[in-house]
């Protein structure tokens, strides 16, 4: 019997020095998925390899970027909401689809605020107005003259029904008093793609979206919808400047987690983003994009979150906006 016992313990002991390393290995354990839910070439896809990329010397773990577009972001962001929480699938995610999106589908397949746990604020991007190079307009003034004289003829282009970009054009529309036709896509890279083809002539976006086709003069911006001009096109005027006061739109983006992802996993995370973000060569990086890094605590990006949730909530009312 004593024999037998001493066996007992010994299995016992061996199973707890195999199973305690187990358990203790630090986070993360293994290469950590970033579902973007945008097509690849949009400002989201930029940022989440930026920051993938710093995460992954950071962690010594890879961190693969998986774009899943459609809907506006729902369906790759649905996607990270059912994953595992067990912090290896994290989302990199916008206010289009966190805080705009919960006010204009008359059903998501997800609660952003119950289903998503935030785990850092990454950057915010002043919208952009930019035009293909055929349109006759040089100005802002000159193309509300071109929309005004053909109207519903000149047409523009976002992100999606719904998106930041959508929405930011409609308030531009409605303060200019002009026509000037939606066409929605999976994502600002597949926007992109015909607007240099000419199939659209306007796109509202963030300069990361199109940053390399400005600098090859393949498109044309006309205007910035931020408080003051961006490094990156000082020679871009704002909405402001150009005759529309107080016409600022700011996209934010942002990393976040299944709800119920352990707290130390979302921890370490938000750690590696705020060291990242406090990078003189990746702040360099974000100003030459015209983006301004943000960084944080969690509970600061949940109370951003819960805020512009609410603030988009009237915009999308006074717009009209609702998706089926």
């Amino acid at each position: 019997m004593r024999r037998h016992t001493r066996v007992l313990a010994l299995v016992a002991a061996v199973l707890a020095a195999v199973i305690a390393p187990a358990s203790a290995q630090p986070y993360p354990a293994k290469p950590v998925r970033m579902i973007v839910p945008f097509a690849p070439g949009g400002t989201t896809d930029v940022l989440a390899r930026l920051v993938a990329q710093r995460l992954s010397d950071a962690t010594g773990q890879a961190f693969p970027v998986d774009n899943r577009p459609g809907a506006n972001g729902n369906i790759g962001t649905d996607l990270a909401a059912k994953s595992p929480p067990d912090g290896h699938t994290i989302v990199m995610s916008f206010d289009g689809t966190i805080a705009i999106n919960p006010n204009t589908y008359r059903k998501l397949p997800f609660d952003p605020q119950r289903d998503l746990a935030p785990v850092a604020s990454v950057a915010q991007v002043p919208l952009l107005l930019v035009v293909h190079p055929g349109v006759a307009a040089q100005t802002l003034a000159e193309f509300v003259a071109l929309a005004k004289a053909a109207p519903g003829r000149l047409n523009y282009s976002s992100a999606g029904h719904g998106s930041t970009g959508h929405l930011a054009g409609e308030l531009f529309k409605a303060r200019a008093g002009i026509e000037l036709p939606h066409v929605s896509y999976k994502g600002g890279g597949q926007a992109v793609q015909d607007l240099l083809g000419g199939q659209i002539q306007m796109l509202v976006t963030a300069l990361p979206t199109v940053e390399g086709h400005l600098k090859a003069g393949k498109l044309r911006a006309l205007a910035f919808a931020a408080a003051k001009r961006v490094p990156g096109l000082p020679d871009v005027p704002t909405l402001e400047e150009s005759g529309y006061p107080g016409l600022v739109v700011l996209s934010w983006y942002g990393l976040l987690a299944p709800a119920g992802t352990p707290p130390e996993a979302i921890r370490r995370l938000n750690t590696e983003v705020n060291r990242a973000l406090a990078a003189p060569e990746v702040r360099e990086r974000l100003a030459a994009l015209g983006a301004e890094p943000t960084g944080g605590t969690p509970e600061q990006f949940a109370q951003v979150i819960r805020a512009d949730t609410a603030r988009w909530a009237q915009v999308v009312k006074t717009a009209g906006v609702s998706i089926d």
